[in-house]
């Protein structure tokens, strides 16, 4: 016996996006060096989904940025509440995490235009505020595929136990690794509006690869990496008004170059467009394959925890001091001796805000920092939702990177305190649960506000 086919929820939806590109001169986040911006090779956006029901909105808003900042998410929000009427808790503020984009964090020794980062939040607004003007009748449709051999775990596990970013180009490390650190998530979630004439309005895609492709170490210039290079694909299939938002998953261990040998390009431009074709071809698969959802709830909140920053320890000092005594140094450990010696966190608190959004069925986690694959598939086994979408770098930057508990001690980068770890080491449980208790308290009422 044939199922009957269940009534779509309808929504009035819209998508817009602003530009957002910095003036030339500025310093490229990204690295531990500066970077500046000389010339643009493709424009940065806000991207804006706005989605409503009888009762109430969400919204998803992705910006081609490396990080946004609470003081750049807050203020924003602030405004598309008062142009909108969207609460704050119900907009989700996230960055691509592209490395060719301007720096925003206030803190960092990097070339930076204060008058364009004080300008950022109301050009995120204005997006929103555009996509809420062009709204009208849509479905919203969830789907998803595998895209395998896109992403790799950077990161190995040696002999003696510790861990470390993989180079290909070390002989002793190839010798002395026994394989890979971590797992890879290999599936690619999509969320799509249509309007009832079935053309396509906006695309969220979620999928966890670092956008750390187009340029490396030495560019000079702006550009929205391979996220960029799919939001054009997708734009060439479905129409210029086509809007198409990136929710970067849990990619802190997460790059796009192979362990082992290969003809295909592994960095730089042909590896970006190589990317951004193959990831726009996965996302339209699953989105033309996806069913309107019936359920139309819309609902949101926020949990901020409070969470130990790592503390100076005596190894760590003893290490520091060791690096401090050699004779030739690398850049990247005298930042990391800069950092020690200017920690200022020995002793405090961190406040993190974990998000969750609900949307029909879907559930769509943000959460502040650059986070371990392996968190990011715990979140997704444990959801109570039919699809959950796990976002990194969302509406703040409390830490670098967030490890799992047993790889925060294991000395691989994102897991060097005051470097690339700033929190505790179970930080990461615990935004992971806090999460998990979301979820579960959004999707255990069936009309949720």
């Amino acid at each position: 016996m044939t199922a009957k086919k269940s009534e779509p929820a309808r929504f009035q939806a819209g998508c817009a996006r602003e530009p957002i590109t910095p003036p030339l001169g500025v310093g490229l986040a990204g690295y531990f060096h500066e970077r500046i911006a000389k010339r643009v090779r493709d424009e940065l956006y806000a991207n804006a989904l706005v989605i409503r029901n009888d009762r109430t909105a969400v919204a998803l808003v992705s910006c081609d940025l490396c990080t946004v900042t609470a003081a750049v998410a807050g203020p924003a929000k602030a405004r598309i509440a008062k142009a909108c009427g969207i609460p704050p808790d119900h907009v989700l503020i996230c960055a691509t995490h592209t490395h060719t984009g301007p720096e925003v964090r206030t803190q960092r020794a990097v070339k930076q235009d204060a008058r364009w980062i004080a300008a950022l939040p109301r050009r995120i607004a204005a997006a929103v505020r555009k996509a809420c003007k062009h709204a009208g009748p849509a479905t919203v449709r969830l789907g998803s595929t595998e895209a395998e051999g896109i992403a790799h775990n950077r990161l190995v596990r040696l002999k003696d136990g510790t861990e470390k970013f993989y180079r290909g180009n070390d002989r002793r490390q190839v010798r002395n690794t026994v394989g890979d650190a971590g797992p890879v998530d290999t599936s690619l979630q999509t969320l799509s509006l249509v309007g009832e004439d079935g053309t396509l309005r906006g695309l969220a895609v979620n999928f966890a690869v670092h956008p750390d492709v187009i340029g490396g170490g030495s560019a000079d210039f702006i550009s929205a990496d391979w996220p960029g290079e799919m939001a054009r694909n997708v734009r060439a299939v479905y129409g210029e008004r086509a809007v198409c938002a990136f929710l970067q998953g849990t990619a802190g261990d997460i790059n796009q170059a192979p362990h082992h040998p290969t003809h295909l390009p592994t960095h730089g431009p042909a590896k970006a467009v190589q990317m951004g074709r193959a990831l726009a071809g996965a996302a339209m698969l699953a989105a033309e394959r996806a069913e309107p959802i019936g359920d139309g709830t819309l609902a949101g909140g926020v949990t901020v925890l409070s969470i130990p920053y790592y503390t100076r320890e005596p190894a760590l000092r003893r290490k520091i001091a060791a690096l401090k005594r050699r004779k030739k140094r690398t850049y990247f450990e005298e930042e990391w001796i800069r950092r020690f010696e200017a920690w200022p966190y020995d002793g405090q608190m961190a406040e993190v805000p974990v998000q969750v959004l609900r949307i029909g069925n879907a559930g769509i986690v943000g959460l502040p920092a650059e986070i371990f694959t392996r968190i990011g598939l715990d979140i997704k086994r444990y959801s109570p939702a039919a699809f959950t979408f796990v976002v990194e770098l969302a509406n703040a930057r409390v830490s670098s990177y967030v490890p799992t508990v047993d790889q925060a001690d294991r000395g691989a980068y994102g897991a060097m305190p005051t470097l690339s770890r700033w929190l505790a080491a179970d930080a990461g449980r615990h935004m992971a649960d806090a999460a998990q208790r979301l979820l579960q308290h959004l999707f255990r009422r069936p009309h949720a506000r």
